[in-house]
């Protein structure tokens, strides 16, 4: 238990230095802090209360009407993001725990990762790469980066428990599976994560199962097919995409 308790606590002091780190560097710092609280679902009336301000002023300095914050506020929202996190059971914390990058076997199965400086609309990211929408859910909502997976290498080569934990660093991010058979088997695996990303995009699919879908509709997950030819296509693309 105190183990669990080690690895939970370096993962949040790590998380909270990244985080801060990168909104002390973006060149849109307003943008970078409403990034992460979207990342973290967290209310601006939440946050505020949080912090002791109203949301008046969390809004201003997510519009960028009110000057950026000191490193010394800045510190305490990202603090404030993780400790309410912490209250729900810490979930976002531990998705971004360790980078899946740093398993030799789910880094074969993913073909390109990338995180965005600011948020893009759903929408948007799916007529970038010639996607059309089969579930809609919430295709306002912003995508904040995302993870190209080769699924035939992911279910071939990767345990359950290893599906379960590519799958799980998705929030807020697009999750594109290419070479899939019919989106039921990706869909099923990110149920039983209850982290639910942005977006999923599936490729190389005539039909998609209609389990596939209803998971979709129920866990209110916007779900795209793209039609581009090959996985290179869509790849190119989105290293298109800041």
């Amino acid at each position: 238990m105190n183990r669990m308790n080690d690895e939970f606590s370096l993962a949040k002091n790590k998380l909270a230095k990244d985080i801060v780190g990168e909104i002390v560097m973006s060149e849109n710092s307003e943008k970078a802090i409403k990034k992460w609280r979207t990342i973290f679902k967290i209310s601006q009336k939440r946050l505020a209360s949080e912090l002791g301000i109203t949301p008046s002023v969390v809004s201003d300095y997510e519009s960028g009407r009110r000057k950026s914050p000191g490193i010394k506020m800045i510190k305490k929202y990202v603090d404030s993001l993780l400790r309410i996190d912490e209250q729900r059971g810490g979930q976002i914390i531990r998705s971004f725990a360790k980078s899946v990058q740093e398993n030799p076997v789910i880094s074969k199965a993913i073909m390109d990762i990338k995180e965005f400086s600011s948020g893009i609309p759903a929408e948007e990211f799916c007529r970038h790469i010639n996607a059309v929408p089969l579930v809609r859910g919430n295709m306002e909502k912003y995508i904040y980066g995302y993870t190209v997976i080769d699924s035939l290498k992911a279910i071939t080569e990767l345990s359950f428990s290893e599906l379960i934990k590519l799958y799980g660093i998705t929030t807020q991010r697009a999750l594109i599976f290419t070479k899939t058979s019919t989106g039921k088997t990706p869909m099923v695996a990110i149920k039983l994560t209850n982290l639910h990303p942005g977006l999923v995009v599936l490729h190389g699919l005539d039909v998609v199962d209609d389990i596939a879908k209803r998971i979709a509709e129920v866990e209110g997950i916007p779900l795209a097919v793209c039609r581009m030819e090959s996985p290179e296509d869509i790849l190119e693309r989105l290293r298109e995409m800041e």
